[in-house]
């Protein structure tokens, strides 16, 4: 692989609007405890709504400040992440903040409790009105908050390292037995290698892979489950302690979203798990098998292309793709590319994968590994999707109001793989054609059915917790293997499923991967609604594109056509993928 060194300027990306070098790196850090005293003069005296005010804007003035720093030091250390110098100037800043982040607790936990009567008064204010859906939450909040000793007390409690043991089990101490193909070829098994495995035309690698990785976490199941538990536990204790409903509404108060939305999305997928059979029996059939286990979902089809594609051919075939969006929409593929917005290339110690990356005084950071297939240029799709939400937002919005919360975020991008998929498909021969409707089903499958099953499995164990029904690793077990019985139909299982649950790692983020599934079904509404040309789609799409977080997440995509509290957004999805199953039997 290409050292930093060799890869061509031109697939760079440029970093000059955050800071110039690091010499102004350096510089700007120097400079944060320059801003400790002016913050400390307002400890104890946030009293009145003009104090309020002069905080709020050394605030905003600290952010516009140390925010182009931060993500500078951020994105040269992803460029090389064993740059010795980096390393060093990214945990002198950390040391720097967060030594600046303790000597400012107070003044914070103060601001969050300010007086009913005064955020009253500041929510009135028309200078606030900026931030008054900020102070409107403050408010909101305060009702779970507890005593500053209490406070205190949990913000002590870091130590309850759940998560941590289960990624240090599963990446570290969990060691994985070799798995063999149908012509006896011995593999290496890893977490990271898993993926590949199970893409495998060859069934007994499948087979092999799925048993042997998962068993493997069985062997250790009555560990991961009492730390899972425990996690449980913890999340219903506080929950409870803070006066919510239950785990699952707090975590849906702080995303401002109801549970309304949590569970339509269940009874919406429950409704159309035909479709999703139906898929696996296409596949089934193209895969030329006589029946379809558990273990055959990700297989590879004989169809998939090998074709590759130059960056320059990749950033054009984006252009015709998102040509329904308008010319302002094309225009910005173009300069993201001229004015290097993107990392494009792999290099030698590189972070892997891809992201978006942006703060709202400069354009945003996209950073990618292109390798010239074609996933490579939906990966890319998909990030300059982040990056145009990110555009969209800052430019139509206040600073405070730009920042979209975490419930719209996987949509822009997801919104951009579907136009992708379908401007691919216009011309697509029938081996191509094929390939895309599995692309397509795949994503489906793994991210609206799947990830909503996993919500399914998160609330029932939370409310068992809730109502001290006694959990159990065999309780977990056969919770999530009745679960995969009910989303996969009539998909053969073996025994190893039950233990998967134990290496999701999301599971310990209690509640966020309905988020995924959501975003989908979204994005798919969005693109179709797009693409069949109805009238104002485009219009509305800009809306959303350019809303930030002027009002709650469920409200901006209802003004944006998309209400996920009713049937409505799910029939228009359903219709659609039904369709393509159609036209996928067509081609059979």
């Amino acid at each position: 692989m290409k050292k930093r060194s060799q890869i061509k300027d031109e697939y760079k990306w440029d970093k000059s609007c955050l800071c110039k070098n690091d010499e102004e790196f350096e510089e700007k850090i120097s400079k944060i405890n320059e801003f400790l005293p002016k913050f400390k003069k307002f400890e104890g005296n946030l009293k009145n709504k003009d104090i309020v005010w002069d905080y709020i804007c050394l605030n905003e003035e600290f952010d516009k400040f140390i925010e182009p720093a931060l993500l500078y030091i951020h994105l040269k250390l992803d460029e090389e992440l064993s740059n010795k110098e980096t390393n060093t100037l990214f945990q002198k800043m950390s040391n720097i903040l967060n030594e600046f982040s303790i000597q400012t607790s107070l003044l914070l936990s103060q601001f969050q409790n300010l007086d009913d009567k005064l955020l009253d008064e500041i929510i009135k204010d028309e200078k606030f009105k900026d931030y008054k859906r900020d102070f409107e939450m403050i408010k909101k909040t305060k009702k779970h908050n507890l005593t500053d000793d209490q406070e205190q007390l949990l913000s002590g409690m870091d130590f309850f390292g759940y998560s941590s043991i289960m990624r240090d089990m599963a990446d570290i101490d969990i060691k994985f037995d070799d798995v063999k193909d149908s012509k006896g070829k011995i593999y290496k098994l890893t977490q990271s290698k898993y993926g590949l495995y199970m893409h495998s035309k060859d069934r007994k690698l499948r087979e092999e892979t799925f048993r042997k990785l998962n068993g493997k976490f069985g062997q250790f199941i009555n560990t991961l489950s009492e730390n899972y538990i425990n996690k449980v536990k913890a999340n219903c204790y506080f929950s409870k302690v803070r006066k919510y409903q239950s785990a699952l509404s707090k975590a849906l108060f702080h995303e401002e979203v109801s549970e309304k939305v949590y569970q339509n999305l269940i009874q919406q997928v429950h409704k159309n798990l035909p479709t999703l059979f139906n898929f696996f029996d296409l596949k089934r059939k193209v895969l030329g098998l006589n029946n379809f286990y558990i273990y055959d979902q990700m297989a590879s089809l004989p169809t998939t292309s090998n074709k590759k594609y130059s960056y320059d051919e990749a950033i054009e075939i984006l252009k015709k793709a998102f040509a329904p969006l308008g010319e302002e929409y094309v225009a910005l593929i173009e300069k993201a590319k001229v004015e290097k917005w993107i990392d494009v290339m792999p290099n030698l110690d590189k972070r892997s994968g891809a992201y978006e990356n942006g703060i709202y005084d400069c354009h945003p950071f996209v950073l990618t590994n292109f390798e010239g297939d074609l996933e490579s240029v939906f990966t890319l799709a998909h990030e300059l999707g982040h990056a145009m939400h990110t555009y969209f937002s800052n430019k139509s919005q206040p600073r405070p109001k730009a920042d979209y919360t975490i419930f719209l975020a996987e949509i822009a991008s997801t919104t951009n793989e579907m136009l992708l998929l379908n401007y691919l498909l216009k011309d697509a021969s029938k081996r191509e054609k094929v390939a895309l409707y599995n692309k397509l089903f795949e994503e489906v499958k793994s991210t609206i059915f799947r990830q909503t099953m996993f919500a399914e499995f998160e609330e029932k164990v939370h409310a068992m917790q809730e109502k001290s029904i006694p959990l159990t690793k065999d309780v977990l077990c056969d919770l999530y293997y009745d679960l995969n019985k009910q989303y996969f139909g009539k998909v053969k299982l073996v025994d190893e499923v039950k233990f998967e649950w134990a290496r999701i790692p999301h599971f310990f983020t209690p509640f966020y991967v309905y988020k995924y599934a959501t975003g989908l079904v979204c994005a798919i509404n969005f693109a179709n609604r797009i693409l069949s040309g109805e009238k104002d789609a485009v219009e509305k799409y800009f809306e959303f594109l350019s809303a930030g977080c002027s009002d709650n997440p469920v409200e901006i995509l209802k003004k944006a056509g998309c209400n996920l509290e009713t049937n409505e957004a799910y029939d228009i999805v359903f219709d659609y993928l039904n369709d393509i199953l159609k036209k996928w039997k067509k081609e059979l």
